[in-house]
């Protein structure tokens, strides 16, 4: 009675242990599963990806020329100057040009008269902007002639300062030579004051 009572009790633990393993196993496959899926997702994506842009290249390549560098694609269209000309015309109006319609005389007049306005207008403005530019450069050369002579009167100024300056120097050397006999002058005018002095006194 005693050991029929224990096995299910040893039992459980092995039953619980199996269940775990399990789900672990579910887990794993269910991982794998969404990466795998994520992975075919992104491939189908760029595999429709490539489509598109060979399908538009096919497309481009009727209409002109193209040119792929790396994810550059680059596209020259034929007859570009008829795409341009027709692009311009206006709706309802076939682009292919027609006949040549009749010039109103006088309009030809009017534009020639204006042309003689513009060109008389210019020829007046060319007129103030030389004498402008002469008057400038009239300005111009005054104004260096100017500080031309500045310069010239300064570098004069000193010049003749500088030679004042060592004249001055001169002089003062002069003068200090010639004061050299003063202190033994007055050393003897000192002495025969105190002879007089001493003379005076003898004399009282």
């Amino acid at each position: 009675m005693e050991v029929s009572a224990l096995r299910p009790a040893e039992a459980a633990p092995a039953a619980s242990e199996g269940a775990a393993a399990t789900r672990r196993r579910d887990e794993r496959s269910l991982e794998a599963l969404s990466l795998a899926g994520g992975a075919a997702a992104r491939q189908q994506a760029a595999a429709a990806e490539e489509g598109r842009r060979a399908t538009l290249a096919s497309a481009l390549e009727l209409e002109g020329t193209v040119l792929r560098e790396g994810r550059l694609t680059q596209f020259v269209a034929n007859n570009l100057e008829r795409r341009i000309r027709l692009s311009g015309a206006p709706r309802g109006e076939p682009a292919a040009a027609g006949p040549i319609p009749a010039i109103d005389p006088g309009a030809l007049q009017d534009v020639v008269a204006l042309a003689g306005q513009v060109a008389a207008q210019v020829d007046e403005l060319l007129r103030n902007v030389h004498c402008g530019l002469q008057a400038l450069t009239a300005l111009s050369v005054g104004c260096i002639q100017t500080y031309r002579d500045g310069v010239e009167s300064l570098g004069e100024a000193a010049d003749l300062s500088i030679r004042a300056m060592y004249a001055l120097v001169a002089r003062c050397e002069e003068l200090d030579r010639a004061m050299q006999p003063v202190p033994a002058l007055a050393k003897r005018i000192r002495d025969m004051k105190g002879t007089l002095e001493r003379l005076e006194g003898l004399c009282k």
